[in-house]
């Protein structure tokens, strides 16, 4: 009897792990952080951005913080008057929602001098939906299996 629930959990577990990864921390500038003179376009670049990634903007408070703008505020370095900054020093942002995304450094120049992010978060993939029905399906048939054994 234990060991009918040791192969449930397992395989509850493995169907359900590729849904949980997909979903991920991305440390905005990698080991770098969010700093001066590093050109946050060019990491941003070759990565992908989906709904349900969460940026982790990483840098020493008070000599930075984090402001989400919007095209007009990222192209002139203009910090929104209605919105707070992020400042714990280790700032978490969730992609929500697809489209294009704009963060600034609101303190002193930082922001003139190139300290902004702009990325294109995507819907999640076609791909990745399929891989998750297809972890519905394989969870299902093994429920039914299990059932069939155990019954």
């Amino acid at each position: 009897m234990a060991s009918n629930k040791l192969v449930t959990l397992i395989a509850v577990v493995l169907i359900l792990l590729p849904a949980v990864a997909m979903a991920k921390d991305i440390v905005v500038g990698d080991d770098s952080g969010w700093k001066l003179d590093f050109d946050y376009q060019a990491w941003a670049k070759d990565k992908v951005f989906q709904v349900g990634d969460t940026l982790v903007f990483k840098y020493k408070p008070p000599a930075h913080n984090v402001y989400k703008v919007d095209g007009a505020g990222f192209q002139d370095c203009t910090k929104p008057a209605k919105n707070e900054a992020l400042t714990s020093g280790n700032d978490k942002v969730e992609l929500k929602t697809a489209g294009n995304k704009w963060y600034i450094c609101g303190v002193s120049d930082h922001c003139d001098q190139g300290m902004k992010l702009t990325i294109n978060v995507m819907e999640k993939s076609s791909a990745t939906r399929g891989i998750i029905l297809s972890g519905i399906q394989v969870f299902v048939a093994a429920i039914f299996a299990i059932m069939a054994i155990v019954v």
